[in-house]
C-alpha cells in the first residue's frame, strides 16, 4: 500500500493517490464472493454454491469490483490518513485509474482538509458583560404569571365579549361562497386575544353578545399552510354560545400558601426573585462568552473549505428534523407549511453554519495555541456523570473511545472559552426588565441603565 500526496489550485484541497496491491485486491474479491454467493444462479448447481470461478466464467470478473473497492479502498484511506495525520473533512471524490482481478488498484481522491487559523488578538480583547438586575416589576411579572395560572372561569350572561374572554363558538367558513373543508368547528372553546385564529377574526368577535350570530370577514394570510385558501378572503358564519371571564386571586399570603412551600407572600417573592436572579446569572455568563468568542473570532480570517460548512448545515438540518418530531411533523410537511423547498431551507443555514464553523475552528486554535488540556480525572468525572444521567453502566462509557474524544474535546473548548473571558478587558452594563402587565405572555422589553463601570481583568 502507498500514498502519493499532491496539493491541488484550491486552499485546504489535496489531491492523494493509493496503490493498493493486487494480492490485497483479490484477496478483498474472495470476501466479496463469500458474503454474496448466495445472489448468485449458475446452471448444474445448488444456488450459492457455484465455485467463485464459475460465477467469474457466467457475468465476468467486474461484477465483484465495485463492491471490492469498497471492501478494500476506505479501510487503507483511513489508515494512510491517519498516519499522516491528514484530516479530511468532505467526503473523497474518487477517480479509479486502474481496477482488475491480478491487477494492483490505483485510485485518486481529492480531500478537503481543515484549514490552519492564524489567531488574531485574543487576549486582552475588549468586551461587553450584560449584568440583568432584578426588580421588583420583575417579582410582580412572575407573580402575575402565576396568578394567571391559578384563575378561575366565571360565566358572563350580562355583558358582550371582552378581549381576554373565553368564548365557546360555532363557526363555519366560506371562500367563494363554498363552505371548506376544516373550516367547520362546534362547542370551540377560543380564548380571545390568544391570536389562534387567523388575523382578524378574533377582533371581530369582541362586542357580540350570548347566542348571537355574525358573519366575520377575514383574508387568509398569502404564507398559509393551505395553498388551496392561502391569500383568500373568507366570510365565517360564528355563534357565541358562552362567555367566561377571567377571575385572578389576590395576591396575598393566603394566595402564597395556596401556590407554593411558603407561608408568606413575602418569603414567596424572596424566593422568586432567588430564582430570576439564578437565570440572570446564568443569561449574563452565556452573553458574555458569546461576546468574547466573537471578539476572538473577529480578528481571525479563515478560508473554510464547503465539506465543513455543509457537513454543519447537515448536523442542523438532523437537529431541525428531531426538533419537528416532537411536535408530531416531518421535514416535508414543514417546507410545506413554509412553501420552501430542502435547498431553500439549506440555504437558509449557511450563514449560521459558517459562523458556528469559524468559532469552533478559532476555539480550537486557542485550545491549540495555549496547550489547553483535560486531565484524565476531569474527564472520567465527567463521563461518569453523564452514565448516571443517561442510566448507562460506568464502564461501557469510559471505555467508549469516540465518547471519550468527544467529551474531552468539549472540556477544552470550554476552557478555552473561559481563557478568552478570564483574559478579556470587561465593560458591565446594567439592565433592567420593564413588563408590559396588559394582558399574560406580553414579551418584556429591555431597559439599558446608562451607568457603566469597567473591569479590568
Amino acid at each position: 500500500m502507498s500514498m502519493k500526496i499532491e496539493k491541488t489550485d484550491k486552499a485546504n484541497e489535496l489531491k492523494l493517490e493509493f496503490t493498493i496491491e493486487a494480492a490485497k485486491f483479490d484477496e478483498g474479491m474472495k470476501k466479496v464472493y463469500a458474503k454474496t454467493a448466495k445472489y448468485f444462479s449458475i446452471p448444474g448447481f445448488r444456488r450459492g454454491k457455484a465455485p467463485m470461478q464459475m460465477v467469474e466464467k457466467q457475468y465476468g470478473s467486474s461484477i465483484f469490483y465495485e463492491d471490492t473497492f469498497n471492501e478494500v479502498a476506505p479501510e487503507v484511506m483511513e489508515q494512510e490518513l491517519k498516519e499522516n495525520k491528514i484530516e479530511a473533512v468532505s467526503r473523497p471524490e474518487i477517480d479509479i485509474k486502474q481496477i482488475g482481478k491480478g491487477q494492483d488498484l490505483i485510485f485518486t481522491a481529492v480531500i478537503q482538509i481543515k484549514p490552519e487559523v492564524k489567531l488574531g488578538k485574543y487576549k486582552g480583547i475588549e468586551i461587553e458583560k450584560p449584568e440583568y438586575v432584578v426588580t421588583d416589576a420583575d417579582v410582580d411579572h412572575e407573580l402575575s404569571h402565576m396568578a394567571e395560572r391559578n384563575s378561575r372561569l366565571v360565566t358572563v350572561e350580562d355583558r358582550p365579549v371582552q378581549n381576554g374572554d373565553k368564548t365557546t363558538i360555532d363557526f363555519e367558513g366560506f371562500v367563494d361562497g363554498k363552505a371548506f373543508e376544516g373550516g367547520k368547528g362546534e362547542n370551540y372553546d377560543l380564548e380571545i386575544g390568544s391570536n389562534t385564529f387567523i388575523p382578524g377574526f378574533e377582533d371581530q368577535i369582541i362586542g357580540m353578545k350570548l347566542e348571537e350570530t355574525k358573519d366575520i370577514q377575514v383574508k387568509f394570510p398569502d404564507e398559509y399552510f393551505s395553498k388551496e385558501l392561502s391569500g383568500k378572503d373568507a366570510t365565517f358564519k360564528v355563534t357565541v354560545h358562552k362567555i367566561q371571564k377571567k377571575e385572578l386571586p389576590i395576591i396575598d399570603d393566603e394566595f402564597a400558601k395556596d401556590v407554593s412551600e411558603f407561608d408568606t407572600l413575602k418569603e414567596l417573592r424572596a424566593s422568586i426573585q432567588e430564582k430570576i436572579q439564578k437565570e440572570n446569572d446564568e443569561r449574563s455568563k452565556y452573553e458574555t462568552e458569546e461576546n468574547a468568542i466573537k471578539a476572538a473570532c473577529d480578528g481571525v480570517e479563515v478560508e473554510i473549505p464547503s465539506g465543513m460548512i455543509e457537513t454543519e448545515i447537515d448536523n442542523m438540518m438532523k437537529d431541525m428534523e428531531g426538533r419537528l418530531s416532537y411536535q408530531g411533523l416531518n421535514l416535508q410537511q414543514y417546507l410545506t407549511m413554509l412553501n420552501q423547498t430542502e435547498a431553500d431551507l439549506r440555504k437558509s443555514f449557511e450563514e449560521q453554519a459558517k459562523i458556528s464553523v469559524k468559532t469552533n475552528l478559532v476555539l480550537e486554535a486557542v485550545v491549540k495555541a495555549e496547550k489547553i488540556e483535560a486531565s484524565e480525572e476531569e474527564v472520567n468525572a465527567k463521563l461518569k456523570d453523564m452514565a448516571d444521567k443517561y442510566g448507562r453502566p460506568e464502564e461501557e462509557i469510559l471505555t467508549n473511545t469516540n465518547i471519550r474524544d468527544y467529551v474531552e474535546r468539549g472540556m477544552k473548548v470550554e476552557k478555552a472559552i473561559d481563557f478568552l473571558v478570564t483574559n478579556a478587558k470587561t465593560t458591565v452594563k446594567k439592565i433592567e426588565t420593564k413588563h408590559d402587565h396588559e394582558h399574560h405572555g406580553t414579551e418584556t422589553k429591555k431597559a439599558e441603565k446608562k451607568t457603566t463601570k469597567t473591569e479590568k481583568k
